[in-house]
């Protein structure tokens, strides 16, 4: 048995877990949830993560959640994959940056905007507003090719699929930048062998 224990759904955010799995080469034992059932909100999966969430993984019986950590957590205990710059590099802070960044600005900000919720005041958001939370993230692709320049990382497995997503369903604007770099990153295989997974997986499921 896989010393990896990873909770996944297809169609969730999760989908781009086990694409980092899959570039990583990464052993692991795949649990599906069925979410059209309800079994997020089931006791037993409950019990692993009380808000019903996924991505969820289990490694040597210690539990990480949330999607940023478990990217962090994967691609630094899979390190000869290359895809996370190492302690004392001078990429490992932007590295960070810009993995932390997404939870911390950019997933609050189209959240607040697909909900048409006004931010809070400027001196209390996260994000600060919406306009210069994407500026920055869209100067930095154009900077690109990847989030750290010349070097692929876990960040821009992370960076595709959020804007592949976000950019569907009309919360980011389609700019050149963007979508250049969506499509410059999900063209590697990863992207196209857990999508045809994922869409078998969505269509053998059914609600309860």
């Amino acid at each position: 048995m896989s010393e990896i224990l990873f909770y996944h759904a297809p169609n969730t955010r999760s989908a781009g877990v086990r694409v980092l799995l899959e570039e990583l080469e990464a052993p692991h034992e795949l649990k599906i949830l069925n979410m059209k059932a309800g079994e997020q909100r089931q006791p037993p999966y409950l019990g692993i993560n009380p808000m019903g969430k996924v991505p969820a993984i289990l490694h040597r019986g210690v539990l990480i959640t949330e999607q940023v950590a478990i990217y962090l957590y994967l691609a630094d205990l899979f390190h000869e994959a290359g895809l996370a710059p190492a302690l004392g590099d001078p990429d490992r802070g932007p590295y960070l940056r810009w993995l932390v960044y997404y939870g911390s600005c950019f997933e609050p900000a189209v959240v607040d905007l697909a909900m048409k919720r006004e931010p809070a005041p400027l001196a209390m958001c996260p994000y600060g507003d919406y306009d210069t939370m994407l500026k920055t993230l869209v100067d930095r692709l154009s900077a690109g090719p990847y989030v750290l320049g010349d070097r692929f990382s876990a960040a821009d497995l992370l960076w595709a699929g959020a804007l592949t997503w976000t950019t569907g369903f009309k919360l980011v604007p389609e700019l050149p930048a963007i979508t250049d770099y969506i499509a410059r990153v999900t063209r590697r295989p990863a992207f196209g062998k857990i999508k045809a997974l994922d869409a078998e997986l969505a269509a053998a499921q059914q609600p309860a």
